[in-house]
């Protein structure tokens, strides 16, 4: 195994089991599921509507996500400027990136155990009637990669600052704007006084657009690409910021 991807790994492995060695990962995990569940049950009447999907589940969670994930990031690098161990993290025989990387993915596979937690609902999809298998994988893999661009939000937002409140706002706000940039009732309103061509530009940057493609059943490779480089992008400005920061 490449030094590089063996350093990141056991960075990855130290920081997830540091999330599981402390109550924060299952109080995030707890209040995941049970709002997740209450809007799926109670506000979007699962049962109710008497149908075999999941498409009133996985609507909820770019809402979700956006106040949940950056309570994830929010401590990743604040919390290692407030008590100094971002000093000693320069100094091991470690690249940077190795750090962002497995600080990043550590953050994002512990997110996917919280949503893997949902296959219950699955089950229950099944007892209702025969769903769309192939819709159901694409909307998991979606929510992923839409957490996984929040998350990236988040790991740059808590770069910048000290404070993880400061962080958390920061990411909230730059997060909510690449959704609202592309949810139907904004886009509808700009169309009425902006070219389409600006309507459309604004909403092929937006975190909603390329869920909801990927949400209807299609992998497609423009929505895979976009939150990857997204996430990369991110990742690099996460970069940038704590070596300006060192000098």
């Amino acid at each position: 195994m490449p030094r590089t991807l063996r350093n990141t790994k056991i960075i990855m492995l130290r920081e997830l089991t540091g999330y599981f060695g402390s109550p924060v990962a299952y109080v995030f995990i707890v209040i995941f599921l049970m709002l997740i569940g209450f809007f799926t049950f109670s506000i979007s009447h699962f049962y109710e509507a008497g149908q075999a999907d999941m498409r009133s589940h996985f609507e909820w969670y770019p809402w979700l996500f956006l106040f949940l994930i950056p309570s994830v990031a929010m401590r990743l690098w604040a919390d290692e400027k407030r008590v100094g161990t971002i000093e000693l993290i320069m100094t091991l025989p470690i690249s940077l990136t190795e750090v962002i990387l497995g600080k990043f993915l550590a953050a994002w596979l512990f997110i996917g155990i919280a949503q893997t937690l949902t296959f219950p609902l699955i089950l229950s999809t099944m007892y209702l009637g025969s769903p769309d298998y192939g819709m159901i994988f694409c909307a998991y893999v979606g929510s992923f990669l839409m957490g996984g661009a929040y998350l990236s939000v988040g790991c740059m937002t808590s770069a910048i600052t000290r404070s993880q409140v400061v962080s958390f706002i920061l990411a909230v706000v730059a997060c909510l704007f690449l959704v609202l940039s592309g949810w139907p009732p904004i886009t509808e309103s700009l169309v009425g006084w902006a070219p389409i061509w600006l309507v459309n530009l604004v909403s092929s940057f937006s975190f909603m657009t390329h869920y909801q493609s990927i949400q209807r059943g299609v992998l497609d490779f423009r929505d895979i690409f976009y939150y990857l480089s997204f996430i990369f992008f991110m990742l690099y400005a996460n970069g940038v910021i704590l070596l300006i920061r060192r000098a």
